[in-house]
């Protein structure tokens, strides 16, 4: 689509897409819907007044020529009426046709202004894909120029192990004397384990030893300061006793001389 073309369309379906146009669809389909409802209350009444002369025409005389009449009439209004909803239908019809014109042409001018967004993004999406294959065809023919290395790698190790086989020919150390050399020494090593455990689990027992004759030392000596405590205090008791004994005899012999004198004194005068 040219650019004229598409700015023609797209300030197009602007016009259509704003509040007026809107509001004018709004008020066509109210329309619609009011003049529907009247052409079907009009064809409802008509068909109610036309059982109303039916009913009537047989009160009377020339009952076939009423009922002829009332059938005119109803006839009459009913081809009006019919008119009216042909035209109201033609109406709808060609307001719906626009409607989807307008639509139509609202897509296409969103279409066109987004071509040159759908294009940046093809030609990136193209770009990013080339470049991959690009990379995938760099990576592929470097794995390829790469490969008679690794082959020659792969070679020479497994003749660097063919060589290893034959020296340990040589040395007169087969296969079966290589496994029972490295299971004597991984018995080597159980034992040397073994026994490393076993003299940490002594030192642990002598450290618990240690500690517990520590303590039976540290009860001991409590039990020996108790007892030097309670000695010392039982021998200053009997010391205090001693000393009290002591006065009291003193005491007592001094009473006596005392008695003494006073007898010596009486009995000198």
């Amino acid at each position: 689509m040219p650019a004229s073309s598409a700015a023609v369309v797209t300030s197009s379906a602007a016009a259509y897409d704003t509040p007026g146009a809107s509001a004018v669809q709004a008020d066509d389909s109210n329309n619609f819907n009011a003049r529907q409802k009247d052409l079907d209350r009009r064809s409802t009444d008509n068909n109610y007044r036309y059982g109303v002369a039916e009913h009537d025409c047989y009160s009377k005389f020339f009952v076939n020529h009423c009922l002829d009449n009332a059938r005119d009439e109803m006839r009459e209004k009913q081809a009006v009426i019919r008119k009216e909803q042909l035209a109201l239908d033609d109406e709808q019809r060609a307001a719906r046709a626009q409607k989807r014109d307008e639509k139509a042409a609202l897509q296409r001018a969103q279409d066109a202004a987004n071509a040159p967004q759908r294009a940046a993004n093809d030609a990136r999406n193209t770009q990013a894909y080339q470049d991959k294959q690009r990379q995938h065809a760099l990576d592929q023919a470097q794995r390829t120029a790469e490969a008679p290395q690794r082959a020659a790698n792969e070679q020479a190790y497994e003749q660097k192990q063919r060589q290893h086989e034959l020296d340990q020919a040589q040395r007169g150390i087969g296969a079966s004397q290589a496994a029972a050399n490295q299971k004597a020494y991984d018995q080597k090593q159980a034992n040397f384990q073994q026994q490393l455990d076993a003299a940490r689990q002594q030192g642990a027992q002598k450290a618990q030893q240690r500690v517990e004759n520590q303590q039976h030392f540290e009860q001991k000596q409590a039990t020996a300061a108790q007892h030097k405590a309670d000695v010392e205090a039982r021998q200053k008791q009997a010391a205090e006793k001693a000393r009290e004994k002591q006065q009291q005899q003193l005491q007592e012999q001094q009473q006596q001389q005392q008695q003494i004198e006073q007898q010596k004194q009486q009995q000198g005068q």
